[in-house]
């Protein structure tokens, strides 16, 4: 039972002071917490003891759990919303006194001679690294009912994103064990964050596909909680209006990713196994894996402690940039700043055009794409000064300009790429830009939304982000000297696209363009209606000319040469509407389905030396 002094606390509230009898001493101290936190208002409603007491500690239940997940607990959630709340309805600028700059960082181009020496660090590094895949969320925004890292990447295997993630590290892991200097293998940590959304979906996923060839040892899933809902500007909570024993909560954010692997002990482990860096992505970029060893050789390099890919962006493009802010007490922050933010910041702090673009086109703040690689040692310390936490933000709907009512309640939110506000000066925060035809197709937008994209501006659709993978694999064999015809224009689902020749190969062909190169010779040449994918290891394209449809597959120790003319009546494409619901959902999403007319496929499942020719 609760003492004399805690008793008093209750008095106020004598519907929860009748009911203290049902609570158990951890709970009372919860409902402790809750009033001294101006939380009375849960209780009013409540029945004299004896009525729905399950409901009650049902309510208790609740209150623990997203007590314990928020770091600092509920008193800490609470706190920090009243002051951020306060700064909300005031207008108050989280920039005053700062002032942006260019920060410094790495400009690559994609099969120079520096992009082939940084892969080639990166393919080194890569057994130093964990790889964490933030995959909170479910694909309704694309029109999809299912988790989005279910989807398929391109449609030509039916390859989904997650498959494709788990080869591209198998095959760095493999690569990168290769050379090292020990000679020691070391399996790559695979790290997952899920939602209650997602979770038991992205479990199912990976074991009824045996974990896609990787150990069930290196994958471990992080669930992240949601956060209570705040009703006013006084932080109070929301009740759910349907049940009064029940607190409304919403996602918190991808942020959440620090305070779970903080929690979760993980990166003391990494550590003690001599890791260096823990690598941040996204789930349906998928390009994403063509930027990651040179970044990764960027950040060795350079010695990074926090390195961001980014890409060009044109000025005042919807997406933010990454900026230098430093503030007039000294000090200073690389942070990715919101579009909508940039061109106001920059017009108040003395550049009257704001967010222009420079001589090469575009503007001097490089595109954030949200994937991060941190240094494992200065991140764990790090996060045991913030126990996690990622700075927070509040965005009320607010009812009217008084901003004393939400139309809807809120809740605090943070983002995975806040993480370098509380680092100190002396951290080397850097960034890595590449092109964007080779690092960044997400797939977001559904097919209605992305057809109302102002033309010129990126899609981020099913439909783009498919054919921004033929385009980019086209474009590496060009530049590996393979002849790939020019692309034609189409209509689908109401976006024009360029259409490549469908051209895809599994990340243990070719992780990195050198490997590439090496697997390519002669003369040789695909006609933009081809469709080619290699699915083997050992495959050579050697004067290949290719009008038509050819599928490669092969084991490891089967060496296949891929040449001479292969001509047949290949795939077609097919338009399909994006409302015919007699299409499963990730098909027609696209616009598109490839009619399987003739091919030529080869599977060779024996060792030995074999070509494929027509």
């Amino acid at each position: 039972m609760a003492s004399t002094v805690d008793l008093n606390v209750f008095s106020s509230v004598p519907a929860l002071q009748s009911n203290l009898g049902v609570l158990s001493p951890d709970q009372i101290e919860l409902a402790k917490i809750l009033l001294e936190n101006g939380q009375s208002h849960l209780f009013q409603q409540w029945p004299e003891l004896g009525v729905d007491d399950k409901e009650k500690l049902a309510f208790f239940e609740q209150i623990a759990l997203l007590n314990s997940s928020y770091p600092g607990g509920l008193a800490s959630y609470i706190k920090t919303a009243k002051e951020l709340l306060a700064d909300s309805k005031v207008g108050k600028n989280p920039y005053d006194g700062f002032s942006p700059s260019v920060p410094s960082g790495e400009n690559l181009t994609f099969g120079d001679e520096n992009f082939i020496e940084m892969e080639k660090r990166g393919v080194v590094e890569a057994r130093n690294a964990a790889f964490v895949l933030v995959a909170g969320g479910l694909g309704e925004r694309l029109g999809y009912n299912g988790i989005k890292v279910a989807l398929p990447r391109e449609t030509t295997t039916g390859t989904c994103f997650l498959q494709h993630y788990i080869e591209s590290i198998l095959a760095l892991q493999e690569a990168s064990n290769k050379i090292a200097s020990d000679e020691s293998q070391r399996d790559i940590p695979f790290i997952i964050m899920t939602s209650d959304d997602t979770h038991s979906r992205t479990l199912e996923l990976l074991e009824l596909n045996s974990y896609f060839g990787m150990k069930s040892t290196q994958v471990h899933l992080l669930k992240q909680e949601k956060v209570a809902c705040l009703d006013d500007n006084d932080a109070r909570l929301a009740l759910d209006p349907k049940n009064k024993y029940r607190i409304q909560t919403k996602p918190h954010g991808h942020g959440d990713v620090h305070s779970l692997l903080y929690s979760s002990g993980l990166l003391h482990k990494w550590l003690e196994a001599g890791l260096k860096w823990v690598l941040f992505f996204q789930d349906t970029n998928g390009l994403l894996f063509n930027a990651i060893p040179a970044s990764l050789g960027v950040s060795a390099t350079k010695q990074y402690h926090v390195n961001s890919l980014a890409v060009p962006r044109k000025a005042k493009e919807a997406i933010g940039g990454i900026t230098k802010l430093t503030h007039a007490d000294g000090r200073s922050m690389v942070i990715n700043v919101e579009y909508n933010q940039l061109d106001p910041l920059l017009r108040a702090t003395g550049f009257p055009d704001g967010d222009v673009n420079c001589e090469t086109g575009f503007s001097p703040f490089p595109g954030n794409i949200n994937q991060l690689i941190l240094e494992l040692g200065s991140y764990k310390e790090e996060l045991q000064k913030t126990e996690g936490a990622i700075k927070e933000f509040v965005n009320p709907k607010y009812k009217d300009s008084t901003k004393t009512a939400f139309k809807s309640s809120t809740r605090l939110e943070c983002m995975m790429q806040d993480y370098p506000k509380t680092l100190p000066p002396t951290a080397r925060v850097g960034f890595t830009v590449m092109d964007i035809w080779l690092a960044y197709a997400p797939v977001k937008n559904n097919p209605e939304d992305a057809a109302k994209v102002p033309k010129g501006n990126p899609y981020h659709s099913a439909t783009s982000g498919e054919m921004a993978i033929y385009r980019a694999n086209s474009l590496i064999l060009q530049k590996a000297g393979v002849k790939v015809e020019e692309p034609v224009k189409q209509v689908l689902n109401g976006q024009e696209v360029e259409v490549w020749s469908r051209i895809t190969w599994k990340p243990k062909w070719g992780m990195i363009f050198s490997d590439i190169k090496k697997k390519v010779s002669g003369n040789c040449e695909v006609s933009q209606r081809s469709t080619m994918a290699i699915k083997g290891r050992n495959v050579v394209i050697e004067d290949l000319s290719l009008d038509g449809a050819v599928i490669v597959d092969s084991i490891d120790d089967a060496e296949v040469k891929l040449g001479g003319s292969i001509k047949n009546n290949g795939w077609t494409m097919e338009t399909v509407d994006y409302k015919d619901t007699s299409v499963p959902e990730e098909i027609r999403i696209r616009g598109f389905r490839f009619n399987k007319v003739e091919q030529l496929e080869k599977n060779f499942t024996q060792p030995g030396k074999f070509s494929v020719e027509d």
